[in-house]
């Protein structure tokens, strides 16, 4: 049976530690940041693989503080990082799940249902994730911050989108449920057409009246984001050049 330690008590590092344990490791006790330094320094005996869980800029320090061991992998989940945040130790490896982990109970669900994972590194990284059901994916040290910031835009900046939606969407006196089956069809016809073919919309067609009567309709704090996406659907759209 194989088995690891995870340290940061995050969502995270819960969400890996429900999930891990559901699939037949052996997972620890998990290791908060603020564990005495000895746990953390022995964070590798009796485990054969480290999970460091932690926000991205603790990575470096939390993996220094950790006694190198020729037997563990010691991996980080930063979608940011590469190897260098962990090539102090003997086998390093990186572990980032494509997948949005809203509380530990979601993100364990989320993580058996055959997700997407950044790897890196040690081969263990990818046992992990075919024991977890999921698909694995090489992400090279240089291009792991362009990666994340797609990731970034994907989901974060999506939600981001959709709470203004919901925003506008309340100040017209329409319920936010109402448009939740339009983004669901929309995300599946990016998936079937891609975002090229899935763009419809008056930006799309370059229906530049109607875009200035959404400006005049909407609150004067919506209207940049409104604008910004605007010009990126034109770009799309190849109505407008990149810059």
């Amino acid at each position: 049976m194989r088995s690891v330690r995870i340290i940061g008590n995050g969502r995270a590092g819960g969400a890996m530690a429900v999930a891990l344990s559901e699939v037949g490791w052996h997972v620890h006790p998990v290791l908060g940041r603020s564990a005495p330094a000895t746990h953390i320094a022995g964070a590798t005996a009796d485990a054969d693989l480290v999970l460091i869980a932690t926000p991205d800029a603790a990575v470096p320090d939390v993996a220094a503080a950790i006694e190198p061991s020729v037997t563990a992998v010691v991996a980080h989940l930063a979608g940011s990082l590469g190897l260098d945040a962990v090539a102090v130790h003997p086998r390093p490896a990186a572990l980032h799940p494509l997948v949005a982990l809203p509380d530990p109970a979601v993100g364990a669900r989320r993580l058996l249902g055959g997700g997407w994972f950044a790897v890196a590194g040690d081969p263990l990284v990818r046992q992990a994730v075919a024991d977890l059901g999921g698909r694995a994916f090489d992400v090279a040290d240089a291009d792991r911050a362009a990666y994340h910031a797609a990731a970034v835009v994907a989901s974060n900046h999506l939600v981001a989108l959709l709470g203004q939606a919901r925003r506008i969407a309340s100040g017209a006196g329409v319920p936010f449920a109402a448009f939740m089956d339009l983004v669901r069809a929309t995300v599946d016809n990016v998936d079937e057409l891609g975002p090229a073919a899935a763009l419809t919309g008056p930006a799309a067609r370059g229906d530049t009246e109607t875009i200035r009567r959404h400006l005049e309709a909407i609150d004067r704090a919506e209207r940049p984001a409104y604008e910004a996406m605007s010009q990126q659907a034109r770009r799309l759209a190849g109505l407008e050049r990149s810059a």
